[in-house]
């Protein structure tokens, strides 16, 4: 009987390697780029034509190769940064797999020059897999690799490629996404002759973002670093205020190496609650760091996936972290709060530690009011009963936002959104002591409602009881109210109520993956004091004090934000006085 089994040829074994390694000019890029990595380059030059069809050349200043390395480097499973089976695991190099070289050349015209020194290089050239000419050449410390017609030999795969420009894009992002796990080295794209991304070596972390992702999204982005149990984030965030439903830019790095997980993703955006819009997507670019024996980087052929020993605490770390950073995050304004341990410090260093003056609530020379101070996250009362001395005046602008003179500026609070913040918090804190604190009715509201805010209501009975909304069915699609909240001195209980309904029945923060969160959002929103209230000096006063005691006071429960400053260089710039 004729054989049915049969060892391959090695030109088809290595177009067989080619199709894990080389999808597409992207994918030969990348492999080459982090190939000069490994190499110790401090500066890798990426040239490409026809989206890296015709040509792909990858030039770099590492150490280079001597004669009989750069042929034998040319073998499948040849490499020179793992021995045995134990260094598979934890491999810290890019390019270590032993098939990248050989599986680009087995489908292409290719050819290497490389040096050890300044001098005699070697040359090697492969077209289709056979070596055509070994030869020396003279060249610079480095090596470079030219492939040109990718895929000529195997013109089913070549038929696939995408258009040139995709092919281009993919090729950048190639580039862009190792030129941000490396800001130490320099990278040069140039695409058709064209240069599409040149950024220096040896820059910081957040010069080279700026430098890839461009100042417009760099500028809205401010620093995490948080560490708990195995897992250490660190890396860049966008602020909630700048974050947006579409064109957000996402990077996650596993021991400095790229990689995707989208759960990873979800855990981040977790930490954003309460402080974006449910459709806002922040723009993420984070470091994960952890043992290189509990991360396996080896489950994805591209190496883009991987898999955690602890994933639960992998994305626990993710999710506190963002809101580690969200909590020492500050707005436009310069705030402090002194009364306490809290200091806010500022993202200008010019203007760090500046705090909110002393003075600010030197009017309050008694403790606050009772339904105040009994909430937790009210101010310290050491700073409720400070003494009256000169107060910094506080006027209310339009019934809708609270001025006062700043450290460096004018410090302007919008009242209803600072509102909605303090609302939140304290009702998110008092879950775990039975709710806020509520007034039963003398005489009972009779509310009627449609068949959907009827539903909403028997939906969430308990959220109604812990906010202190006491409701019972009185027949029909009517309702008793017995008891209400009482947040503050306007509070319109019917108002809140039916609002609080509707937005509950039409679903709205329906993306908020926590149930009571976003019902607390909701309420808050609704229980606020609106724009347009007119408040007193004491309420005034009271309100910033609250305001500067919650965990996330620079922004409500939608991501707008609450503080804004108008610096004083700005004002003398207006009048000409700069």
């Amino acid at each position: 009987m004729p054989r049915r089994i049969a060892i391959l040829p090695d030109t088809v074994a290595d177009q067989i390697a080619a199709g894990e390694v080389v999808e597409r000019p992207a994918s030969a890029v990348k492999e080459l780029a982090e190939n000069a990595i490994d190499a110790g380059a401090t500066r890798v030059r990426i040239a490409l034509e026809q989206g890296g069809k015709t040509l792909i050349e990858v030039a770099d200043d590492g150490h280079g190769m001597g004669k009989e390395d750069a042929v034998l480097a040319l073998d499948r499973h040849a490499t020179s940064k793992i021995r045995n089976s134990a260094d598979l695991v934890g491999v810290a190099t890019f390019g270590f797999r032993g098939e990248a070289l050989p599986a680009i050349a087995s489908v292409s015209r290719f050819h290497l020059t490389t040096a050890e020194a300044e001098g005699d290089g070697t040359e090697v050239e492969v077209t289709g897999g056979r070596v055509e000419r070994v030869g020396t050449v003279a060249r610079q410390r480095g090596t470079t690799v030219t492939v040109r017609s990718l895929f000529f030999n195997t013109p089913a795969r070549r038929k696939f490629l995408r258009s040139t420009s995709s092919e281009a894009r993919a090729a950048w992002e190639a580039v862009a996404t190792l030129a941000l796990a490396h800001p130490s080295v320099g990278f040069e794209l140039y695409l058709d002759g064209r240069s599409r991304l040149v950024v220096p070596p040896a820059q910081s972390l957040a010069e080279r973002l700026e430098g890839v992702w461009g100042q417009e999204i760099a500028r809205t982005l401010v620093p995490v670093e948080y560490a708990v149990g195995a897992f250490r984030v660190h890396g860049f965030i966008q602020r909630p205020a700048d974050a947006q439903p579409t064109g957000r830019r996402t990077q996650l790095f596993i021991n400095g190496r790229p990689f995707r997980d989208s759960f990873l993703v979800r855990a981040a955006e977790a930490g954003y609650r309460s402080a974006i819009h449910p459709g806002d997507r922040p723009s993420l670019f984070l470091h994960l760091e952890t043992a290189s024996e509990d991360v396996d980087v080896n489950v994805h052929p591209a190496k883009l996936e991987v898999r955690f020993r602890d994933r639960i605490g992998a994305e626990r770390a993710m999710e506190e972290a963002v809101r580690d950073a969200l909590g020492k995050l500050e707005a436009a304004a310069v705030v402090a709060w002194q009364g306490g341990d809290r200091a806010w410090p500022s993202p200008r260093p010019s203007q760090a530690g500046a705090p909110v003056p002393a003075d600010l609530f030197a009017p309050l020379s008694e403790p606050l009011a009772v339904e105040l101070t009994d909430e937790p996250g009210a101010p310290d009362e050491r700073v409720a009963a400070r003494p009256a001395e000169v107060a910094i005046p506080i006027t209310q602008l339009f019934n809708t936002y609270l001025v006062y003179e700043g450290p460096e500026g004018l410090v302007f609070v919008d009242q209803h959104s600072a509102h909605e913040r303090v609302l939140y918090e304290q009702l998110m804190a008092r879950v775990q002591q039975g709710g806020l604190a509520s007034q039963r009715l003398l005489l009972p509201l009779t509310l009627e409602l449609t068949d959907e805010e009827l539903e909403a209501v028997e939906n969430f009975r308990d959220q109604l009881g812990v906010v202190g909304f006491e409701v019972e069915p009185f027949g029909g699609r009517t309702v008793l109210v017995n008891a209400v909240p009482a947040p503050h001195p306007r509070f319109d209980a019917t108002r809140c109520f039916r609002e609080l309904v509707s937005d509950l029945a039409r679903g709205r923060f329906g993306g908020w993956a926590n149930r009571l969160e976003r019902f607390a959002a909701t309420y808050a929103c609704r229980a606020a004091v609106k724009a347009g209230d007119p408040l007193d000096d004491r309420e005034r006063r009271e309100l910033l004090a609250r305001l500067f005691a919650c965990a996330l006071p620079p922004h409500d429960v939608h991501g707008r934000s609450t503080i804004v400053q108008l610096p004083r260089e700005e004002l003398e710039r207006r009048f000409g006085r700069r």
